[in-house]
């Protein structure tokens, strides 16, 4: 029986043999993969900033090592050269504006002479006396105006001496261009005295009348200090309700004439501010 079992094992293994010759055996050792959670904990531990590197060999560790100094050295370069192109592209755009409104004040010269960029400034030719005069009205019309310096008013009443104008129309001019100057809230009297399609202006709704076409939202009058005028909320605006009595301040009101006089009226682009409304939480 003994005999029996080494002849078939040797047999066996001989056949086991050319079977692997001819490529017919499968091994079926299981191979050693890492898992998903060794996955993530060998990168963690690798390239974690926090990472100990005790475990490393001295190998991996200078790579480690040159591996951050790299990285490091190109956050900065990339850093330096964002930095460079926000500075190329901000003088860019100051030249292109300085270059663009150059070429608008020599065009705007040939309808106000002191428009034009190569001019001389006016405060240069008047006397130490003027100057004086003019430093003290521009001080003065400066702090009646919100958002005009002192510099740009005197160079405006410098412009309309030289031309020939006394202190008094000069102050008077100046007053009456700072009063209908962009941005600045008009008062409503002199609405229809500015240059310009939309205006800013504060007043109290006096009136609410009914509105004669299904379009209007509103129409009524608002006034103030100086006067009042008819003003027309459109329905397409989407603008809030205004109660009769209630104080706004409306910016980018259009300017249309009614019967001969300036009225206003509020479009999407008009936005509408309520002084007196309370905040919801109070």
């Amino acid at each position: 029986m003994s005999g029996k079992n080494v002849i078939r094992n040797k047999r066996t293994v001989e056949q086991w043999q050319e079977d692997k010759r001819r490529g017919w055996v499968v091994d079926e050792t299981p191979e050693l993969r890492r898992s998903v959670e060794q996955e993530i904990q060998g990168k963690v531990d690798t390239n974690h900033p926090d990472s100990c590197r005790a475990s490393m060999t001295l190998e991996q560790e200078e790579k480690a090592i040159a591996r951050d100094i790299e990285i490091a050295r190109t956050r900065a370069r990339v850093g330096e050269q964002i930095r460079e192109r926000e500075r190329q592209t901000r003088l860019t755009v100051e030249a292109s504006g300085r270059q663009t409104r150059r070429r608008f004040d020599k065009r705007a010269a040939s309808v106000d002479g002191w428009r034009d960029p190569d001019r001389a400034d006016p405060r240069t030719m008047l006397s130490q006396e003027d100057v004086a005069a003019v430093n003290e009205q521009a001080a003065r019309l400066a702090r009646k105006h919100d958002g005009w310096t002192r510099a740009a008013v005197s160079r405006r009443l410098a412009e309309r001496l030289v031309d020939g104008r006394t202190m008094t129309d000069a102050v008077v001019d100046v007053y009456e261009e700072l009063e209908t100057a962009a941005g600045t809230v008009v008062p409503i009297a002199k609405v229809g005295e500015v240059n310009r399609s939309e205006v800013c202006i504060s007043g109290r709704v006096e009136t609410w009348w009914t509105p004669s076409h299904p379009r209007i939202a509103q129409v009524g009058l608002i006034g103030d200090e100086s006067g009042r005028t008819r003003l027309t909320i459109w329905e397409a605006s989407n603008a809030p309700w205004i109660e009769e009595g209630e104080q706004v301040h409306i910016h980018g009101a259009a300017v249309s004439w009614y019967e001969g006089r300036a009225s206003l009226a509020v479009t999407g682009w008009s936005t509408i501010h309520f002084p007196e409304r309370g905040r919801w939480w109070e």
